[in-house]
């Protein structure tokens, strides 16, 4: 196996496969490494002047800041954005459409509304940070013993934030806030829900019911720490009220459904060299499969997506969508500008010493991730998604905000790819975990679900480990639990986006 990556035959560099000490040959190059190139990382295999594009598969990843000679590893300080031209960032497939082997299906709860859970748990919320502490008192009081008698509740999660007081009453911020704490409650994968408040937070409950259209009832209760007396008759009402809710949540029970009813949110978290290469690509054929099935996938990170507006843009289905996706991304250009954020050209330290090049490249190698469909619907942050098809919900790119924001919004089930490797997490909508490269994987088993090493090596072709991944995803909207639900992540990564000025 050659100890490097070729990916197109017009690309001025290739991808180390193996960290390459100073002075090695490259396989079929005619080109020797000038220096240490870590794996991952890239080296130019000709001379690369001032002002040229620089490719990799084929595409541009940036333009040469200063001359860079053959056999130089490349780093973030030799490439620009600027002249990039803004077409053909998107590669296709040049196989015909990929089908599903047979019919997808999985096992899910299927709710009053049609929609179909992938998981059974009842929440505990706060309208705002005041009652944070009785939520969480509450909702651990339900260990695993005390629900032994509810084999089919997925568990007891609080859903704890900091902010609902001390900001704008009124406005995008609260709304923004309102809208993901419903989202929540109204999520498929959420049996029933409890809400806390103190009673005299910025969030008022009582707005906060109604503007969201939340009717107190069977599987919706409320309790006030100031009308009760404190936090722990607080603790003690929300107890019972959780208690009176199990019966009904353990009744549930999963039946089997088409894959059409999946709704999927798309995550990549600390990637490197090789994610575009074969975890991204791989997501992707699986987020096909699951198109072509009827489901629904939900692409988000707006930075990474202003990086490639025009070729991002073009993908859009109608030009009404492309509208709204150009008013989200002149939004983030202007909260922005001045700032050293990726939006301005600065690749940060970590993703530079992991293997990127440049803030394009990262953003190339981030939208494989979402398949080859068009967007077919654009919404805010928190905000119902309907599907079929890839749709496009404007998030920040840091992950427990973007994902927060995608549940709100209602996926089922998270899939996010990875590099260094992430211990992250997520409920009530479980995330699935795919590392880039096997070494990730072997060094954090007890936290990634899956290696697409293989694709690296090649032993193993891309289309068929993007139908690994979609079998996996199928499984575990089943109910297979992921590594993250069993190392107990997920109730402390919700975080709701904070927008609002704070007073």
């Amino acid at each position: 196996m050659s100890q490097i990556l070729r990916l197109d035959p017009r690309d001025h560099v290739v991808v180390a496969r193996r960290a390459l000490p100073a002075g090695e040959r490259l396989d079929g190059e005619g080109v020797t490494a000038l220096e240490e190139v870590p794996a991952g990382h890239k080296l130019a295999t000709r001379a690369v002047a001032v002002g040229e594009v620089v490719l990799r598969g084929g595409l541009p990843i940036g333009t040469a800041s200063g001359p860079i000679a053959a056999g130089q590893r490349l780093r973030a300080s030799d490439l620009s954005p600027a002249g990039v031209p803004p077409s053909g960032l998107f590669p296709r497939r040049g196989a015909g459409p990929l089908e599903p082997a047979g019919p997808a299906t999985f096992r899910g709860f299927v709710r009053e509304d049609g929609r179909v859970g992938t998981r059974n748990i009842i929440g505990v919320f706060v309208v705002g940070n005041c009652g944070a502490t009785a939520a969480r008192q509450a909702a651990d009081w339900f260990d695993e013993e005390r629900l032994a008698d509810f084999p089919n509740v997925d568990g007891v999660v609080p859903y704890i934030h900091e902010i609902g007081c001390g900001m704008e009453m009124t406005g995008e911020p609260m709304d923004l806030l309102r809208r993901t704490l419903s989202g929540f409650i109204r999520n498929p994968n959420t049996a029933g829900a409890v809400v806390v408040a103190l009673g005299c937070e910025r969030n008022n409950l009582k707005v906060f019911l109604e503007q969201e259209k939340l009717a107190v009832g069977e599987r919706l209760h409320t309790v006030v720490l100031q009308e009760v007396g404190g936090v722990k008759k607080a603790v003690e009402a929300a107890k019972g009220m959780v208690q009176s809710m199990l019966p009904a949540a353990d009744a549930a029970r999963r039946q089997e459904v088409p894959a059409s009813h999946l709704v999927l949110g798309l995550q990549c978290g600390a990637p490197d060299g090789f994610t575009g290469l074969s975890a991204n690509p791989a997501l992707g054929v699986a987020v096909d499969l699951l198109i072509r099935a009827g489901g629904t996938a939900i692409l988000s990170e707006t930075p990474e997506v202003l990086m490639m507006e025009e070729a991002f843009l073009a993908r859009a289905e109608t030009p009404a969508l492309a509208e709204a996706l150009r008013a989200r991304l002149d939004w983030w250009r202007e909260y922005n500008r001045g700032k050293d954020t990726q939006l301005n050209g600065v690749l940060d330290r970590g993703h530079a010493a992991a293997g990127l090049a440049s803030v394009l490249e990262k953003s190339m190698d981030g939208a494989l991730k979402a398949g080859t469909a068009p967007i077919s619907g654009v919404f805010r942050y928190g905000e119902r998604v309907t599907g079929p098809g890839l749709v496009f919900m404007d998030t920040p790119d840091y992950d427990p905000v973007s994902v927060t924001g995608q549940i709100a919004g209602g996926a089922t089930l998270i899939a996010m790819t990875t590099g260094r490797g992430t211990p992250f997490g997520s409920l009530p909508a479980p995330t699935l975990k795919i590392a880039s490269n096997s070494e990730t994987f072997a060094r954090m088993p007890d936290d990634i679900d899956l290696d697409c090493g293989p694709v690296l090596d090649g032993t193993v072709g891309m289309e068929e480990m993007g139908r690994r991944i979609f079998k996996a995803l199928l499984r575990h909207a089943s109910g297979e639990k992921t590594k993250g639900e069993i190392e107990g992540a997920g109730e402390s990564e919700f975080v709701p986006w904070p927008i609002g000025v704070f007073a």
